[in-house]
């Protein structure tokens, strides 16, 4: 056991967790029973009790097993933007023994063809602005949200005009209106609950598995570690499809009764009323988020001091934006790291003593090596190698790919370890640092884009001979995709490098859309007649530094 950043844990706090042997939808259970009363969600001044935030979620529950005929174990896709809806949804998918897919909502029909497919969904519920996408996929089921039918009679903050967009469908209304009552809660903790897909290295994107017990793991100690107490007031502005902002701004919220405070879209200057407003004590964020937040410049018309927690991760924090929120918050930003596999942290920064633009320290009950990827030998402070780790939080393996599943992990020490596919080191204090990927993948304003998925997309284009997806330095998304290709000789009709951007644009989710396109005559091809991307992205790297 890894155990050199003990001397510097946070104070008070005990070296192990114990984790309650329960069920993720027994958090809710718990709450509504402590205080009922207490706002769950505020929804841009629209309260939600715990009360009826567990009524609707049981209501629903109800409705998937004696309507849709949902069974114990069956996977239910989950693709809206961040609501109450998707929190009632999610809730209610575990509530009727089945396992939450949470997609993206920029995904497009193509990309979304994968997933149900892939996961054996039959069902889903979705945003009404995010219909038209699902819709010609053929699920037997689909529930429409409105994100409207929970604002507030007069809602005073700007909002995004998918959220104003009046209903197009009484679906979920009517869905609650049933008020069917679900059957006994027969999950177990050991069961499958969440299943987020994480981009696939070689180009399909995998499930992961998660159990109660795994999504536990990172719910019952996330705002803890922090020092967080109960009756806080979380700021969710990260998506909550996401591992990081299903965790930071929704489970572990609910678990210790704070109220969230729901973006449905990022917006600088209605993150800074919402604090303001709702007298915010946490926000977890991405890199991107607060680099946006701190160049707004009406920042100095909110009172933003009701924050005593600030945190997240995504990519590493530049100095001077560091700099920037310490003058602007008076506090410290709490970095960490983790990845879908592992349902959120591995690692973070103690909060009495982070270091900048570090993972942190291995998080409670986890452990964390370094070794060399090739010889599998450990390593010690100081030298770069792979990151694995082992840790209840740790998933079971990719859904439907076995050998997927085990190249993923390795035994080493006598336990079975998961491989992050991230270099790093530790130093001499155990706070372990990232320097690079050795899985090819690039990250987007805390988004991960897989090369070979763009790449496939990429050749249903009628002009496209060869391409290659390589990422390039970004000064605010830190990296984007760029697209070298070579296309097709004899083309009819002139292609530009914006024609092959607006193509993808309407095929793949925004943050996957290649914003840089090269026309290259040739690709660079290794021994064996393969693009050698490595190469093309080494020389990428060094024009850029």
């Amino acid at each position: 056991m890894f155990t050199r950043h003990f001397a510097h844990w946070p104070p008070g706090k005990p070296k192990t967790l114990e984790l309650p042997p329960q069920t993720v939808y027994r958090n809710l259970e718990a709450s509504v029973a402590r205080d009922p009363e207490r706002a769950a969600i505020d929804y841009y001044g629209a309260r939600i009790s715990y009360r009826r935030l567990k009524q609707e979620v049981d209501a629903l529950a109800g409705f998937l097993q004696k309507r849709w005929g949902i069974a114990r174990g069956e996977r239910v896709v989950l693709y809206l933007q961040n609501s109450p809806q998707f929190v009632i949804a999610y809730y209610a998918i575990l509530r009727a023994d089945a396992v939450v897919v949470p997609l993206n909502p920029m995904n497009r029909t193509e990309e979304l063809r994968h997933y149900i497919a892939d996961s054996g969904a039959r069902a889903a519920v979705v945003g009404q602005d995010v219909l038209s996408h699902i819709e010609p996929l053929g699920l037997e089921h689909i529930l429409v949200a409105a994100y409207c039918d929970y604002l507030p009679p007069a809602a005073e903050l700007p909002l995004p005009d998918f959220v104003r967009a009046a209903p197009a469908s009484t679906a979920w209304r009517e869905a609650l209106a049933a008020d069917l009552e679900p059957g006994p809660h027969e999950a177990r903790p050991g069961d499958l609950s969440v299943m987020p897909y994480t981009s696939g290295t070689t180009g399909k994107p995998k499930g992961c598995m998660h159990t109660h017990f795994s999504v536990q793991a990172t719910t019952v100690p996330y705002l803890y570690w922090r020092g967080t107490r109960e009756n806080a007031v979380v700021l969710c502005a990260l998506p909550m499809f996401h591992v990081t902002g299903m965790q930071a701004g929704m489970n572990s919220a609910i678990y210790l009764r704070s109220t969230i405070v729901l973006l449905s879209r990022w917006d600088r200057d209605c993150a800074a009323m919402q604090i303001e407003r709702a007298r915010v004590t946490n926000w977890s964020a991405i890199t991107t988020m607060l680099v946006d937040f701190v160049a707004n410049p009406n920042l100095g018309r909110y009172d933003l001091s009701s924050l005593q927690i600030l945190g997240g991760g995504g990519a590493a924090m530049p100095e001077a934006v560091a700099r920037k929120l310490e003058e602007v918050f008076g506090l410290p930003f709490i970095e960490g790291y983790g990845l879908s596999e592992t349902m959120a942290p591995t690692h973070i920064n103690p909060p009495q003593r982070p270091k900048r633009q570090c993972a942190g320290i291995p998080f409670f009950n986890t452990d964390a090596r370094v070794i060399d990827p090739e010889t599998r030998k450990e390593l010690a402070p100081g030298e770069v190698g792979e990151i694995i780790v082992r840790g209840p939080q740790v998933f079971s393996g990719y859904w439907n790919d076995p050998e997927g599943t085990a190249r993923a992990f390795l035994s080493h020490d006598g336990n079975r370890f998961f491989r992050t596919g991230d270099l790093g080191y530790y130093d001499e204090e155990g706070y372990f640092f990232i320097t690079d990927r050795l899985k090819r993948m690039i990250n987007c304003a805390g988004f991960k884009v897989s090369p070979a998925e763009v790449e496939s997309m990429l050749y249903a284009h009628p002009a496209i001979q060869e391409a290659c997806v390589i990422g390039a330095r970004d000064e605010y998304r830190g990296e984007t995709v760029k697209a070298l290709i070579v296309l097709k000789k004899n083309m009819r009709v002139p292609i530009a490098p914006q024609d092959i951007t607006a193509w993808a644009r309407s095929r793949m989710a925004a943050f996957k859309v290649p914003r840089l396109v090269q026309f290259v005559d040739e690709l660079p091809k290794t021994a064996t007649g393969k693009i050698f991307w490595r190469k093309l992205q080494e020389e990428e790297n060094r024009k850029s530094s």
